[in-house]
């Protein structure tokens, strides 16, 4: 989404106006806007169909470009698709169950495998961190935010011979202090577009009662974070699980299929990051306000976004290359 503080002027030039739509079956979600001389416009945006699967690997020549509603010659615009990761800091917190079914049983050995695995496969485009919990009032750190799957590795080992404090489970109130964490990491990030990933695992619903139901799910509701849950066994019902992981849950049945469970998570994570596009363009506009539009079709149907820029004091010279200078902000991938 787009907060009010982004709407200010951004090097001489004012982004007025944002909106995404959809036009027979594709949707346009703008996220980020850069607007600066010479005459260069970038829009940071999202391209899903109606069932909320993204659409990769698109061409900078899908996408048409309009202002004013006049096509733009993607020869005069220069149009372009820059690797958007250069805007773009993104943060896992893996919270993982250390309650006494866990420890106490052997399933702390097949989580830690899967979790490592899990790690090594994120940590290629996410910062990530672990921290446990059981029945305890506070997060238990295992490793802080870090791009080294190693470093995760070694926390993880470290939890193999890991005896409980208390064996109940914490999960509400574990829920709400992650957030918390994530919150704070985002707050402090410097990149202009900032991604924030809950992954939790856990065999059972919460039992300790220090947080309600109510609290954690507000804690969640006012979260601009992605959530996804991995449940290990029946306890833990599908309502229960997918209503805190509202961007999807897993369940595992059994101790084997943790991994698989986790490989799920991580490929539903890589596919959001693949909906999103950096375009790039040089404005052939001088002066004034004006209407820019993107449309774009695919087999899976067509869509648009648009949005008015003021263009004064643009001029020649531009490369769209240059990187955006674009607003603090932070979004979502859902």
């Amino acid at each position: 989404m787009i907060s009010s503080h982004m709407l200010r002027p951004v090097a001489a030039a004012t982004l007025l106006l944002a909106a995404g739509f959809g036009c027979g079956g594709l949707l346009l979600k703008l996220k980020n806007t850069s607007v600066q001389k010479p005459s260069n416009v970038a829009l940071y945006f999202s391209v899903e169909d109606t069932s909320g699967a993204g659409q990769p690997s698109l061409a900078a020549e899908a996408f048409k470009i309009y202002e004013d509603d006049r096509l733009i010659s993607p020869f005069e615009s220069k149009q372009t698709i820059l690797n958007p990761e250069t805007a773009v800091v993104r943060y896992t917190l893996l919270l993982v169950d250390l309650s006494g079914s866990i420890t106490e049983s052997n399933s702390l050995g097949a989580l830690t495998t899967a979790a490592a695995s899990f790690a090594e496969r994120v940590t290629k485009d996410h910062q990530i961190a672990v921290f446990g919990f059981d029945g305890g009032k506070k997060l238990i750190p295992v490793v802080g935010f870090t791009t080294s799957s190693g470093a995760v590795q070694s926390g993880l080992n470290a939890l193999q011979n890991r005896k409980g404090k208390d064996p109940s489970t914490n999960l509400n109130g574990a829920v709400v202090e992650a957030v918390q964490v994530l919150d704070k990491q985002l707050a402090h990030a410097k990149a202009p577009i900032k991604f924030g990933t809950l992954v939790v695992f856990t065999d059972g619903a919460d039992r300790a009662h220090r947080v309600s139901d109510e609290d954690m799910h507000k804690a969640i509701d006012e979260a601009s974070l992605d959530i996804f849950v991995i449940g290990l066994g029946p306890e833990l019902s599908e309502g229960q699980g997918s209503k805190i992981g509202r961007n999807g849950f897993v369940r595992a049945e059994e101790q084997g299929k943790v991994s698989t469970a986790f490989d799920q998570v991580a490929a539903r994570m890589e596919a959001a990051a693949k909906k999103f596009y950096l375009l790039s363009y040089c404005s052939p506009s001088r002066a004034g306000t004006h209407t820019l539009r993107v449309e774009v079709t695919t087999p899976a149907g067509s869509g648009s976004l648009a949005q008015e820029f003021n263009a004064e004091g643009f001029g020649p010279n531009c490369n769209p290359n240059t990187r955006p200078n674009f607003p603090i902000g932070k979004v979502v991938t859902r």
